[in-house]
């Protein structure tokens, strides 16, 4: 029993590891979910006035769709990559193909937020009712009193309406909840297939098999561990190095003491160096060998960012 519940931990355990994008944006989405129905509850209040539901309503859906979306941008290592790229090397190393894919990979992360938001939206309805209900023609109604018009739809989302207009207010929400209801499951249905497709293009483009791919990614995840770890511990060790150099003596705990002793740093990498492993990075083979990061590739000596005789770049962005 015991080795049975071990083993399904440990196959849990590669299983997360594998999918931790996908778990990512699966927790981003929950959360985004979790944020627009506290927003529904606490903050959404239709004005119920002619040329002020419009604005509301679609202020309701997109701006923090905008936000969330912004958010997603700076929150993407990708992002900064680029930025770090574009601003020590400039983009003529980029292919077309190799832009296009990272900037896919930045806005398709970005998305998930803002597009979950905008379904759950459409799918509650009261946002899109309170934008649309003053537009709904009259003439659509059957008996619809005459001497109403704009300014009483306006109302509807509000229920201030007068009592002979009850009926109508009830067919009018109706209409415009199977509308808002509609345009949200259509753009699922849009997001599920354009996720579908690019999964599908990723890996017939992909010049990697499904193995390597998984090692790849596995290496990834590791190496920025221990790099992190490591300049963590490097960064501790430099600075009590310097703190004890200006006050002839630096409090270290137990643990700080062991590390210190252990690991002795002598000084700090160059700029160059730094500069090196910092940047977009795009599969590249060096002689047949396979280049996994810009640290891999530093390690090597292999100088050089495009593709050249010995050095060939495969278009393939780490997602």
């Amino acid at each position: 029993m015991a080795a049975l519940i071990a083993e399904n931990f440990r196959f849990l355990s590669l299983f997360f590891k594998s999918k931790d994008v996908m778990i990512f944006n699966g927790l981003v989405a929950l959360g985004t979910v979790g944020s627009e129905e506290l927003f529904s509850v606490v903050a959404f209040n239709c004005p119920c006035s002619p040329a002020r539901n419009y604005i509301y309503g679609l202020a309701a859906i997109g701006v923090p769709a905008l936000a969330l979306f912004l958010v997603g941008v700076i929150w993407n290592n990708h992002t900064w990559n680029l930025v770090a790229e574009c601003h020590k090397r400039g983009t003529k190393n980029f292919s077309a193909a190799a832009t296009f894919l990272l900037f896919g990979s930045i806005m398709g992360r970005a998305a998930v937020a803002p597009v979950t938001w905008s379904v759950i939206s459409l799918l509650r309805g009261e946002a899109y009712i309170c934008a649309l209900s003053e537009f709904v023609r009259p003439s659509s109604l059957d008996k619809f009193p005459a001497e109403y018009g704009a300014e009483v739809l306006a109302r509807f989302p509000c229920k201030d309406v007068p009592e002979n207009l009850t009926k109508f207010r009830d067919e009018v929400t109706r209409r415009l909840r199977y509308e808002s209801q509609l345009f949200g499951w259509l753009l699922i249905g849009i997001v599920a297939v354009l996720v579908f497709l690019t999964k599908c293009l990723k890996h017939c483009c992909s010049p990697l098999s499904y193995r390597q791919e998984a090692y790849w990614a596995q290496y990834r995840s590791n190496e920025d561990k221990l790099f992190c770890r490591t300049a963590e511990v490097h960064s501790r060790i430099l600075a009590a190095k310097n703190v004890k150099q200006f006050f002839g003596f630096v409090a270290l705990d137990k643990e700080e003491k062991e590390l210190v002793q252990e690991f002795p740093v002598e000084g700090v990498q160059p700029s160059p160096q730094w500069n090196a492993i910092t940047g977009v990075y795009i599969y590249r083979e060096n002689k047949g060998f396979p280049l996994y990061s810009r640290l891999h590739k530093w390690a090597k000596g292999v100088e050089g960012n495009g593709p050249s005789p010995e050095g060939h770049e495969m278009l393939f962005l780490a997602s």
